[in-house]
This record gives C-alpha cells, sequence and structure tokens, in this order.
C-alpha cells in the first residue's frame, strides 16, 4: 500500500483538488473531516458533475475500506467486484493509514512472474476514435461507454495515441459564466391579484462555475508514445510495461500494428482471483 496518502478536508472546494489531480497525476484523494475518512473524490467525479464545486456533493460518501492485514487477493476481489480503482487502508480505529490502488495491485503482479499469455483471458473488446474528434465530446463518449482510456486512429485506421481521463484533467479548465433566472409571476386576467394584466418581473443573475473542456481535436491532447504489446505477451510482462510508463491500459496489436484489444489494469488485476497464482 502507499503510506504517503495525499487527501483533502471538508470544507473545501473542486479547485482544489483538480489542482492536485494535474500536479500529480493521480486519479483520486480520500476526504477526510476532522481527521475521518468520510469519502473518495475522483478524476470521474469531477468530470461528470462539471458544475458542482463543494468537495461534500462531489465525492463518493462512506467508501468501502480496507485492513492492512488483509491480502492482495482480497483487494483485487473487492475492487473488481465493487468497479473500484482504490480502498483506504484504516487500523482497528477506524484511522486512514495507507491506500491500496490498482496500480499497486499491478506492480505486485509483476514481481510474481506470471507467464501465463494475455490473450483470450484478459484483454476487453473496445471502440476507437478520430482524431479530429472534438474534447468535449470525447469526455462525453467517456461517460457514456464507462471507459477510462480510448485508442484514437488516423482516417487510415492506424493507431495514432490513446486518451485517457487524465490527460482530460491535465487540459482541463475552470470557466466562470454568469446565467439569469427569470422569476416573472404568471397571473392572468382572472386572477384577483393581477390588476388589469399587469404582470411583476424578476429576472435573478447568478454566476457559474463549471469544469470545461477546451474545443480543440482530441490528437491535441492524447499521448502519442503508446506503449503497445501483442496477443500472446505475458501477464507480468505486461504488468511491468504499465508501471514502468504510469499507464492504465495497453493497446493489444497483431503484427502489422492495427489494433485488435486493449488490455486494462482492472482487467489485469484478476489474475489476482485466480486460486492457482494465491
Amino acid at each position: 500500500m502507499t503510506t504517503d496518502v495525499v487527501t483533502v478536508e471538508i470544507p473545501g472546494n473542486r479547485d482544489d483538488v483538480l489542482k492536485i489531480l494535474k500536479r500529480t497525476g493521480i486519479s483520486g484523494v480520500p476526504v477526510l473531516k476532522e481527521g475521518r475518512l468520510v469519502g473518495i473524490i475522483t478524476r470521474k467525479d469531477l468530470l461528470h458533475k462539471p458544475e458542482e464545486n463543494q468537495l461534500a456533493l462531489l465525492m463518493t460518501p462512506s467508501p468501502l475500506t480496507i485492513q492492512a492485514e488483509a491480502t492482495i487477493f482480497v483487494a483485487a476481489r473487492m475492487m473488481t467486484e465493487h468497479n473500484i480503482r482504490r480502498l483506504p487502508v484504516v487500523d482497528s480505529a477506524g484511522e486512514l493509514i495507507g491506500l491500496i490502488s490498482v496500480a499497486d495491485l499491478v506492480l505486485a503482479i509483476a514481481r510474481m512472474k506470471i507467464e501465463e499469455e494475455i490473450k483470450d483471458r484478459l484483454t476487453s473488446h473496445t471502440f476507437a476514435l478520430w482524431e479530429e474528434t472534438p474534447l468535449p465530446l470525447v469526455g462525453r463518449i467517456m461517460e457514456i461507454s464507462g471507459f477510462e482510456a480510448i485508442p484514437i486512429l488516423n482516417k487510415e485506421s492506424k493507431l495514432q495515441g490513446i486518451i485517457s481521463e487524465r490527460d482530460l484533467i491535465r487540459c482541463a479548465m475552470i470557466e466562470d459564466s454568469v446565467e439569469t433566472s427569470d422569476l416573472s409571476t404568471t397571473g392572468t386576467d382572472d386572477d384577483e391579484w393581477t390588476w388589469e394584466s399587469i404582470r411583476d418581473v424578476h429576472h435573478v443573475s447568478y454566476g457559474i462555475s463549471r469544469v470545461q473542456l477546451p474545443s480543440r481535436p482530441v490528437k491535441s491532447a492524447m499521448v502519442t508514445s503508446v506503449v503497445m504489446v501483442p496477443p500472446n505477451a505475458e501477464v507480468s510482462e505486461c504488468a511491468l510495461k504499465m508501471k514502468r510508463a504510469r499507464v492504465d491500459q495497453l493497446p493489444v496489436v497483431n503484427g502489422d500494428n492495427r489494433l485488435k484489444s486493449v488490455l486494462f489494469d482492472r482487467d489485469l488485476i484478476k489474475v489476482l482471483l485466480d486460486e492457482k497464482y494465491q
């Protein structure tokens, strides 16, 4: 587990978390209140709730936790079953003492020297986007599909790069605007409180601050130095490549570098559910 855990405190705001995620590249942080764990906030929360500013409304409250004595196999099962990427590690009193993430489990797999090939077991089907797709549309497609990363192709269908939630957060910006609410009365001629159809008109202006993605093509934000693997790559070999490159996914390509599928770290940790590796 990671013991030097980056955290945020309630009360706090979205901008504080955005700065941390941009600076560190991590995907989520625990939320504390008076030193006690009360939630988790992730990149997804910021991208899926662009107009929310308060940490208390952005975070996932009462997150699942795990104790330090638990095995990595238990952690892998919890992350897989609940589709989460991190577990706060707490002591017997419930105090936060660390964090175990998918990336930590990937490092453990790299050290296990598992020679099993990834084909037909660990790779996921995916889809790709054109390199000229606008970033706001990419963000919306990611939200709908549930994919944390999407390969990017040129018009010849050749792999050009990959875009992830981390890349979207890196280029996200805060946009401030003013919106107006119409609070006009809607009385009728038969309304005893309305005289000769006179209407009261009230407009209230208020500020809106939201996370925005710039209207640029995805090729301007994607990672172009993509680490790829063939279908017969070994499990621990792939885990080591992920850890060294600090990526959450590896495109799986055939002999002529044509995209076949993607190996996501969340798929890779499923190997820890196999009894023969426990």
